[in-house]
C-alpha cells in the first residue's frame, strides 16, 4: 500500500484529473440540464482513473459500473450530475442550503452504489455511504459559493466553473483520506 499523503494525491490527481477530462465531452450548465448520456460519461470519467488506484483491493469492473449507474440514477431521478450543474439560485443562503441537500442525496447515491463495490473486502466499508455524503453536502455549498463570488465579481461563467473545480477538490480531498482509511 502507498504511504496516506502519496495515496491522497493519486487519489486527488485521479478525481480532479477525471472531472478536468469529462470537460472534453460534457458541458458545465446551470439547473439541471445535463441528461442522463453526459452524467454517465462523466461517471465514467471519475471511476475510471480511481478505479487504477483501487485495483489492488477491489473488483475495479464494479466499482465503475456501479460508479457509472450511480451518476446516471441521480441525474434520472432529478438530484441532478453534481458536479457538473451550477445552481440557478442567485439568492446565496438558498444556493447554500439546496447544495447542502443535493450534495448529501447525491453522494448518498454514489456512495451506496461505490458501496456495492467494497463492502465484501473491507469490513468497514458502509462508512463510505457516509464519507459520500457528508463530502458532497460539505464541497457543494463551499464550491458553488466561490464560484458565485468568482461569477460575480468577473462577470464571467468561467467563475462557476472555477467554483465547480474547487468542489471536486473538497470532495477528492476528503474521500482520498478516508479511501486510505478503508483499504489500509
Amino acid at each position: 500500500m502507498k504511504t496516506p499523503l502519496k495515496f491522497l494525491w493519486l487519489w486527488t490527481l485521479a478525481t480532479c484529473g477525471g472531472f478536468l477530462a469529462s470537460l472534453f465531452w460534457m458541458e458545465i450548465s446551470e439547473g439541471t440540464e445535463i441528461g442522463i448520456i453526459q452524467a454517465a460519461v462523466g461517471g465514467l470519467a471519475i471511476a475510471l482513473p480511481q478505479s487504477l488506484l483501487l485495483r489492488d483491493h477491489i473488483f475495479t469492473l464494479k466499482w465503475v459500473l456501479f460508479t457509472l449507474v450511480a451518476w446516471v440514477t441521480i441525474t434520472a431521478i432529478g438530484v441532478g450530475a453534481i458536479g457538473w450543474i451550477v445552481p440557478p439560485a442567485e439568492f446565496l443562503p438558498l444556493r447554500l442550503l439546496n447544495g447542502a441537500r443535493s450534495g448529501f442525496f447525491g453522494g448518498f447515491g454514489i456512495g451506496l452504489a461505490q458501496w456495492l463495490a467494497i463492502r465484501q473486502p473491507v469490513s468497514w466499508a458502509w462508512q463510505w455511504i457516509i464519507v459520500n455524503s457528508l463530502s458532497w453536502a460539505i464541497a457543494i455549498p463551499v464550491g458553488t459559493t466561490i464560484g458565485f463570488i468568482l461569477r460575480h465579481l468577473t462577470r464571467w461563467f468561467l467563475g462557476e466553473v472555477a467554483g465547480l473545480a474547487i468542489t471536486w477538490l473538497i470532495v477528492a480531498i476528503l474521500t482520498g483520506i478516508n479511501a486510505y482509511r478503508l483499504l489500509k
